[in-house]
């Protein structure tokens, strides 16, 4: 039997961790898995848990982004930009880590685009929500060169998870 080890880090580095070889398998959100996009990731099972949205916010009073150029602040700039792109808007995104919804206070941006699950903590800082990017949820994430070595011990975690899934 292959020995076990639990890691826990950032969902990030989870993906990085699983696309360059250092785990086998591992859990992220699908806002993760789609906006690290890497082609050493399989992503097999949707694990039903941890769901959220990603969402464009703005002030109370503020208009939905039309115009042909927006300031956003994300975490995540690819699904961010990819969004606005595909409406023919071209989005500034400005990668920030931290609690953004302060952002439009500072005048730093009119719009973020964040995770939100209630929006509670978006409606506390007076901001609501425009638009959904992306509805995401918890996926088991396989490293595909492991998966092709190791495919009966994988396929063996991946059939736990997905009766796991399947009883709940």
């Amino acid at each position: 039997d292959p020995q076990i080890q639990i890691v826990c880090v950032r969902a990030f580095d989870v993906a990085t961790i699983v696309a360059l070889g250092g785990a086998q398998i591992g859990v992220v959100g699908l806002d993760v898995l789609l906006e690290f996009d890497s082609s050493e990731i399989y992503a097999p099972v949707d694990l039903g848990i941890g769901a959220c949205r990603l969402v464009v916010a703005a002030p109370d009073g503020a208009k939905e982004p039309s115009q042909s150029h927006i300031d956003i602040a994300t975490k995540y700039p690819n699904l961010t930009y990819k969004h606005f792109a595909a409406k023919g808007i071209r989005a500034e995104c400005i990668k920030f880590n931290g609690a953004m919804e302060i952002l439009p206070a500072l005048g730093l941006c009119e719009y973020i685009a964040d995770l939100t699950d209630t929006g509670r903590t978006l409606a506390e800082n007076k901001l609501r929500v425009i638009e959904t990017i992306l509805a995401a949820s918890a996926r088991l994430i396989v490293n595909r060169s492991a998966y092709k070595t190791e495919t009966q011990t994988i396929e063996s975690w991946i059939e736990r998870f997905r009766h796991q899934v399947q009883s709940d």
